[in-house]
């Protein structure tokens, strides 16, 4: 029973190591010309997909070889070295095969010089030049794969970490203006804390109007009623007592 169990965790193994370096290959995001986050490019090392023996491979085996290596390579945009393969795949497979001893080699690295040179554009950081400078210099396809995976945005985020951080501007205030007086200059403002009836201290008062006049028109009103009520009363009993 041991052993059962001891042949599943083997086949379990068998199925977990291969993923690993494949999970070890996912590449960080990375910063882009204007320091926004992007997925990085990464390019293939066309070396790893050799796995055959060139000179002893079948006609066939190569072939096959030779799709493999232009997938990768129109993914990763290498124009020359495309044309060159699908031209060679044309030709007879002895050509095809001496092709990838050497001149695919040599033409994969002018390719690769190419790709650096394209990130030296006019909003690259000086990070950015240098690094691609020194790896131009360097001249090994080693140096154009380290900068173009890993020094390019190992740059740019020195670069963007480097440029001074933006102040916002002073927002205007939306509190209006003060209202200019309408006094006049050497016009005497009323005291806010007189009312509107009392009187100056000297006999002088303001008119009663609104509300204050009509309580006294009804006033009036119900005493010229009560003065024409008791005229009416009185001269019945004048008469009365007349008679």
């Amino acid at each position: 029973m041991r052993w059962k169990t001891l042949a599943g965790v083997l086949v379990a193994l068998a199925f977990l190591v291969p993923a690993t370096p494949a999970a070890a290959q996912v590449e960080s995001a990375g910063l882009d010309t204007s320091c926004q986050t992007v997925e990085r490019k990464v390019y293939t090392d066309i070396r790893e997909l050799v796995t055959i023996d060139l000179d002893t491979a079948t006609d066939q085996q190569v072939r096959v070889l030779t799709s493999k290596i232009l997938s990768k390579v129109r993914t990763d945009s290498l124009t020359t070295l495309d044309d060159q393969i699908v031209e060679r795949l044309k030709g007879p497979a002895e050509e095809l095969r001496s092709f990838l001893k050497t001149d695919m080699y040599q033409t994969w690295s002018s390719d690769l010089a190419i790709k650096i040179g394209q990130t030296l554009t006019d909003d690259a950081g000086p990070k950015v030049n240098e690094a691609a400078q020194e790896a131009l210099d360097y001249g090994d396809v080693d140096a154009y794969l380290t900068y173009l995976n890993d020094g390019l945005y190992v740059a740019r985020e020195l670069d963007c970490a480097a440029q001074p951080t933006a102040t916002p501007s002073a927002t205007p205030s939306a509190t209006p203006s003060a209202t200019p007086s309408a006094t006049t200059a050497g016009t005497p403002t009323p005291d806010s804390s007189a009312s509107l009836g009392a009187s100056d201290g000297e006999g002088g008062g303001l008119a009663a109007t609104g509300a204050d006049t009509a309580t006294a028109a009804g006033i009036g009103g119900a005493l010229l009623l009560l003065g024409g009520a008791g005229y009416m009363i009185g001269r019945r009993r004048r008469t009365r007592f007349q008679a």
